[in-house]
C-alpha cells in the first residue's frame, strides 16, 4: 500500500500540507468540504505536487517537515527545481540570488515512482522530494527556510 503526501493550492493562494493513503478519495473530501479545517473555508482547491511513500510514517514525516517551509520554498518544491529548494534550505543571508523558472511552467508529472511514463500527467505536480538537490534528503536541513 502507498501512502501520499501532498500539497494544495487553495482559493486564497495559500497552500495546505497533507498525507494519506488514498489520493484521489483525499482530494474529493477537501474538494467537497467533508474535510472541516483549512481548506473547507478556502475552495475550491487544487492538487499542486503529491509523492508516495512506502509507509504512513514517512509519509507524515514529509508533510511535517513540508509544512514548515516559506511559500517560496513549497513554490520551488511544486516547480521541481531542486536548486532553489536547496538555496531555500540555507539562512537568508546565505542564499544565492536566482533567477528562477515562473509557476506557470508545466512540470512533467508522474503519479508514482512505479507508473509507466506513457501513463504521466502535467498539472505542476513534482513526485520527488529531494530537499539537497543531490538525489537525498539532508536531514540536517530539517525545518529550515
Amino acid at each position: 500500500m502507498a501512502f501520499w503526501t501532498y500539497i494544495l493550492l487553495c482559493a486564497d493562494g495559500r497552500y495546505y500540507t497533507g498525507h494519506t493513503d488514498n489520493l484521489e478519495h483525499r482530494i474529493g473530501q477537501h474538494q467537497n468540504a467533508l474535510i472541516a479545517g483549512f481548506t473547507s473555508s478556502r475552495l475550491p482547491v487544487r492538487l499542486m505536487w503529491s509523492q508516495d511513500f512506502p509507509t504512513r510514517i514517512e509519509a507524515l514525516e514529509a508533510e511535517m517537515r513540508i509544512k514548515k517551509w516559506s511559500q517560496a520554498k513549497k513554490d520551488a518544491l511544486i516547480r521541481g527545481d531542486w536548486k532553489a529548494v536547496s538555496n531555500f534550505a540555507r539562512p537568508p543571508k546565505e542564499r544565492d540570488a536566482l533567477s528562477v523558472r515562473t509557476a506557470s511552467q508545466p512540470v512533467r508529472v508522474e503519479r508514482s515512482r512505479d507508473t509507466p511514463h506513457d501513463n504521466a500527467i502535467f498539472m505542476g505536480v513534482s513526485t520527488a522530494l529531494d530537499t539537497s538537490g543531490h538525489g537525498t534528503s539532508d536531514e540536517s536541513e530539517r525545518g529550515k527556510d
